[in-house]
C-alpha cells in the first residue's frame, strides 16, 4: 500500500479526533517540545512566560505536522510492521489525503507562530527540522544503514530552536545542546531498532540491526555513542555555563546509562539489555536537561 492508497472508506473504522491526534505522535512530539523549551530556558534563565508559550505552541504544531507527514510517507512500510500496523493510515481509519492536508496545515501554522511570535531564526530552524526529517531522514530509512545517524540531525534541532528563541545568546551552549541531543539519539534508537529488528526486516528497511544479525555492531556503536554522550553532557560545566554540582549529577547519569550500554555488548544479555537501555535513555534526557536548567537558574543567574 503506497501513501496514496488506502482501505476503502466503507470497510474502514470511522475516524475520530483520537485517530487524528495519533497521527501527530503525541509522545514523540512532546519530546521535541520539551527539548525546545528546555533549550530556551537554559539559554536565558530569566525567561519570558509568554515567549515560552509561543515557542511551545509553534514547536508542537511543527512536530505534529512532521509526524503526520511521516506517517503519510511511510504508510506502506507501517502496514508491514507489527508495531505500526495498527496506526490510522495502515488500517484505513484515516485517509491519506486527510493526513497529508493535516500535516502541512500544522507545519505551516507552526512556522508562522515561530516567525511572528518568537523570531525568524527559530522559524528557520523549525523549517530546517521539517526538511531534514521529511526530505532526508524518512527516505534514507528505505535505503541506508546510516539512517539513524542521518535522522539524528533533525532530532537534534529542537533545543537549537529554543536557543534561537532566546536571541542566540550563548552560542557554545546552543551547539552543546545540539551535541547532547545528537549523541543521545544513537543509543536510544539503536536499542529500539534491535528490539524491533524483525519488524524493520519485514518492511525491507536496511537498518543496522537488520544487516547486522549478530548485533555486535549495534551494541558497539551504542556503547561508543554513550561515551560521547557523557562527554557532551559534561561540557556545559567545562564551558563555564553550569556549576560542578551539575557536572557531578551528569557524570552519575552517564555512568548509569554506560553500565547498560556495556551489558548490551554481551550477546547473552543483548535482547534484555536493549529494552533496558531504551528505557534508561527515556529517563536520562529529561533528567539531564532538567538539571541543566535548574543549575542555570540557581547557580548561574
Amino acid at each position: 500500500m503506497t501513501p496514496r492508497e488506502s482501505i476503502p472508506p466503507s470497510s474502514a473504522p470511522r475516524a475520530t479526533w483520537r485517530h487524528y491526534l495519533e497521527l501527530t505522535k503525541p509522545r514523540l512530539s512532546l519530546l521535541s517540545v520539551t527539548t525546545a523549551m528546555l533549550g530556551y530556558m537554559a539559554a536565558v534563565p530569566n525567561w519570558e512566560w509568554l515567549r515560552t508559550g509561543w515557542l511551545v505552541l509553534g514547536t508542537a504544531l511543527c512536530a505534529g505536522g512532521v509526524a503526520a507527514l511521516n506517517q503519510w510517507m511511510e504508510s506502506d512500510t507501517d502496514a508491514k510492521m507489527q508495531r505500526t500496523a495498527g496506526r490510522p493510515l495502515p488500517t484505513g481509519t484515516v485517509q491519506p489525503g486527510s493526513a497529508f492536508v493535516l500535516g502541512w496545515v500544522l507545519c505551516v501554522a507552526g512556522l508562522a507562530v515561530l516567525f511572528r511570535q518568537v523570531n525568524g531564526m527559530s522559524a528557520f530552524l523549525g523549517l530546517a527540522t521539517i526538511v531534514a526529517y521529511l526530505a532526508i531522514y524518512t527516505p534514507a530509512k528505505r535505503w541506508s544503514r546510516w539512517s539513524t545517524e542521518i535522522g539524528a540531525i533533525s532530532g537534534a534541532f529542537p533545543p537549537m530552536i529554543g536557543w534561537a528563541a532566546a536571541g542566540r545568546s550563548n552560542p557554545e551552549l546552543g551547539w552543546n545542546l545540539f551535541a547532547i541531543l545528537y549523541t543521545w539519539q544513537m543509543p536510544h534508537f539503536f536499542s529500539l531498532a534491535w528490539t524491533y529488528r524483525k519488524d524493520y526486516a519485514a518492511a525491507g528497511m536496511p537498518m543496522l540491526s537488520v544487516v547486522d544479525p549478530s548485533g555486535r555492531k549495534v551494541a558497539t556503536r551504542s556503547f561508543v555513542w554513550t561515551v560521547l554522550l557523557m562527554v557532551a553532557g559534561a561540557m556545559p560545566t567545562l564551558l563555564g555555563y553550569c556549576s560542578w554540582y551539575y557536572f557531578a549529577f551528569a557524570v552519575v547519569l552517564g555512568l548509569w546509562m554506560l553500565k547498560s550500554a556495556f551489558h548490551f555488548l554481551d550477546p547473552a544479555r543483548r535482547d534484555t539489555e536493549a529494552r533496558r537501555l531504551f528505557y534508561i535513555t527515556l529517563a536520562y534526557l529529561p533528567l539531564l536537561l532538567g538539571l541543566l536548567v535548574a543549575d542555570r537558574m540557581f547557580f548561574r543567574l
